[in-house]
């Protein structure tokens, strides 16, 4: 099928599945969106510690922002000592709130833009990346083809479209970000990106998962029904560390969203993963 017509008939699907589906949350308010920002991340005045000397700098996922992605997990790292920063990428003219939808290449390159200004501000040679779904995914781009294995010590992807997802996977989101279906047409190049076999998981995946000297980790869940199959998550490579959470808490039934965004089960093991060297059990009770 030309990608054209696939891009038409991505978009038909997600209407389709918006009109069966209920919408029951709603992206952050205006005042919550406020309380965060001043909660301590994005704080360019911030200085690594001798403890954590590397900034953390926060992806999103598809349809997502730099702050409702991270209302739980950016509070949750700058408790613990880490500078967190976070950015928006792959806006489209005219759609707000809603992120993540250009072009992956192009996104990939306003991250590299990004971690610049953290590694700028404070002083810090590499940087930590934590991504949730498109975010988790989309740094590896940065890394293999815009230089950024120069820049970051690790990549922690959370249920990341590392291999790329079926058309119908993108319809699970539509109840998690009530008012997209109004936004969405032919010309939300990152949704068909993230399709499995497209040219851009073709060229990201030829020749290897990962690049020499980071460090990557990847948790998933086996209750994903946006990325799907959830093992294509996993990574292939040397300095890769892949994760089911239920083999951490057997009974946690997160599924793509609430992994990313509340799951403290994860968030333990993003922590670990980005102290290794003082990493401590996860279990149901971190």
């Amino acid at each position: 099928m030309p990608w054209k017509r696939l891009r038409r008939s991505l978009a038909a699907g997600l209407l389709l599945a918006a009109a069966f589906t209920a919408a029951p949350a709603a992206a952050a308010t205006a005042p919550e969106r406020t309380a965060a920002v001043s909660s301590g991340w994005n704080d360019y005045s911030c200085k690594p510690s001798a403890a954590h000397p590397r900034p953390v700098v926060l992806v999103h996922g598809t349809f997502a922002n730099s702050v409702d992605n991270w209302l739980v997990l950016a509070p949750y790292l700058v408790d613990r000592g880490y500078c967190v920063f976070s950015l928006n990428y792959g806006e489209l003219p005219g759609v707000p709130v809603f992120k993540g939808l250009g072009p992956v290449d192009k996104s990939a390159a306003q991250l590299g833009t990004f971690v610049d200004k953290v590694r700028s501000a404070t002083g810090a040679g590499k940087v930590d990346l934590v991504g949730h779904s498109q975010g988790g995914m989309m740094p590896r781009y940065y890394l293999k083809f815009l230089g950024g294995a120069d820049k970051v010590n690790a990549l922690v992807g959370i249920a990341p479209s590392n291999h790329g997802t079926t058309l119908s996977g993108f319809t699970k989101l539509l109840p998690y970000f009530p008012g997209i279906e109004n936004l969405l047409n032919e010309h939300t190049p990152a949704l068909t990106d993230q399709v499995v076999g497209s040219p851009l998981m073709q060229k990201l995946n030829a020749g290897g998962d990962t690049v020499p000297g980071v460090q990557y980790t990847v948790i998933a869940t086996q209750y994903d029904e946006v990325v799907t199959p959830w093992r294509t998550q996993f990574l292939d490579g040397p300095g890769v560390r892949n994760i089911r959470l239920q083999d951490l808490c057997a009974v946690d039934l997160s599924e793509h969203v609430l992994a990313g965004t509340t799951d403290k089960v994860v968030f333990h093991e993003v922590a670990n993963a980005l102290d290794p060297a003082h990493a401590t059990p996860t279990t149901c009770f971190s």
